[in-house]
């Protein structure tokens, strides 16, 4: 696909991190963003400066991201790109000891159904809505594509760390869907990838001093830092520049492989 003002996108969580920086990533290239998210003053503040439009959505509700979708879309038409990066995480044990009563209390189910929704249901429900869209379409490269998905998960998915139970089956989900999705809309011209970011440079870490970003950097094999968020952004422009490059899932991490804590 080639990327100029001719296509549109969407970018879920867009406001703030990864999905900011792709959203700046392609605007450069001229494509007419629209920012989902929940900060509103970000999400404003990043589409003024990249001459997009900030549709707020909550992408754990139905009625929330149709909302968006239609936003976006009286306003840049409909998209052919879609790039997933909303999402969140915790940290808690399947089972563990409280530290000052020493009762043993099981994994909360609300907490881990809540990462469940905001990462994989709100991610496959942002790719149904828009690959509907996008079936609506024409073809617009010589393959008969009609649009790309780039979905978010995390190393997580594949080596997750003591209390990501909840985080890494969401991840995991992502992963795990990438190439059924793929195949459910080969037959539209609409491919699905999905990268698995390693340690990244973004608000998780906002206010942690430079000593344990430097610490969490020297993890990684090469390069020895933190990822940039532009590096993924990068990425994520290629995924829907590339047509060849469908069903894959790619870690960007260094060489990183995540230990248990």
């Amino acid at each position: 696909m080639q990327l100029d003002e001719n296509i549109s996108a969407v970018i879920t969580g867009g406001a703030s991190g990864l999905g900011e920086a792709t959203a700046r990533e392609l605007a450069k290239h001229g494509v007419k963003c629209a920012l989902f998210d929940l900060n509103a003053e970000k999400g404003e503040a990043v589409a003024t400066d990249i001459n997009g439009i900030f549709c707020e959505a909550n992408v754990t509700e139905e009625e929330s991201v149709i909302a968006a979708f239609e936003k976006a879309r009286a306003a840049n038409g409909q998209e052919r790109i879609l790039i997933n990066c909303a999402g969140t995480g915790i940290a808690i044990k399947t089972a563990a000891r409280d530290k000052e009563t020493g009762d043993i209390v099981p994994h909360p189910l609300d907490p881990f159904n809540t990462i469940i929704q905001i990462n994989l249901v709100g991610t496959f429900r942002c790719i149904a809505h828009s690959a509907a869209g996008m079936m609506s379409l024409d073809p617009n490269t010589d393959d008969g594509g009609r649009g790309a998905v780039v979905n978010t998960a995390s190393v997580a998915a594949e080596d997750g760390q003591i209390g990501q139970a909840a985080y890494s089956a969401s991840k995991g989900g992502i992963v795990g869907m990438t190439l059924p999705v793929a195949r459910d809309l080969s037959r539209e011209g609409i491919r699905v990838n999905t990268i698995l970011p390693g340690l990244f440079d973004t608000p998780l870490f906002e206010g942690a001093p430079d000593k344990i970003k430097q610490a969490l950097g020297a993890q990684v094999p090469f390069p020895s830092r933190l990822g940039y968020p532009t590096e993924y952004a990068e990425l994520a422009r290629h995924l829907c520049e590339n047509d060849m490059m469908n069903g894959e899932c790619v870690r960007l991490d260094g060489a990183i492989r995540m230990a248990p804590r």
